[in-house]
């Protein structure tokens, strides 16, 4: 394999996924307000997903992720408008399931809202944002383990630059 065979690989790996890292990121900036689970318990007596997770970061994740679709047509990095923002859409809608789930099993562990909990933290959007999009946008094998290296570098990244530009309130 060549070294612009893997460059190309790479790129189209982001391409693929920019939407679900775009509504990852989003809720950081624009996120805030009433939390999803509105201050309610789960039957083990702990809040469901905390205080972080609010109603805003997630319609802002969502809407911010769809629209990266068509702006990746535009750019002319996707062929087609309609497949593009239906991906971004998918993707969008399971990054969010995957985070709401990972502070869901961080509650239960009895994590405090912002704690590291590293695999889960890093991999829990990406994986069910995979799942949700797989069935209508498959992709290979070669591009997730692509996927997975660098949202294994780029979110611990991402968090300590956030965290030093005082966005977020821990590093991680």
């Amino acid at each position: 394999m060549t070294l612009e065979t893997i460059t190309n690989k790479i790129l189209e790996a982001i391409i693929y996924i920019l939407p679900a890292y775009v509504a990852n990121a989003t809720p950081t900036i624009f996120g805030g307000g009433k939390p999803i689970d509105l201050g309610k318990k789960f039957i083990d007596g702990k809040r469901i997903f905390g205080d972080h997770k609010t109603i805003r970061g997630l319609i802002s994740g969502i809407i911010c992720g769809i629209l990266t679709g068509p702006l990746l047509y535009l750019l002319q990095l996707e062929p087609n408008l309609y497949h593009s923002t239906i991906k971004a859409l998918l993707l969008s809608i399971g990054t969010h399931i995957g985070d709401l789930l990972g502070s869901f099993i961080k509650r239960r562990l009895n994590l405090k809202p912002g704690a590291s909990a590293p695999i889960l933290d890093q991999l829990g959007f990406l994986i069910c944002a995979l799942l949700i999009t797989y069935p209508l946008y498959p992709t290979d094998t070669t591009t997730i383990i692509i996927l997975i290296t660098l949202t294994l570098i780029l979110h611990p990244l991402t968090n300590l630059i956030a965290y030093l530009a005082k966005i977020k309130e821990t590093p991680y």
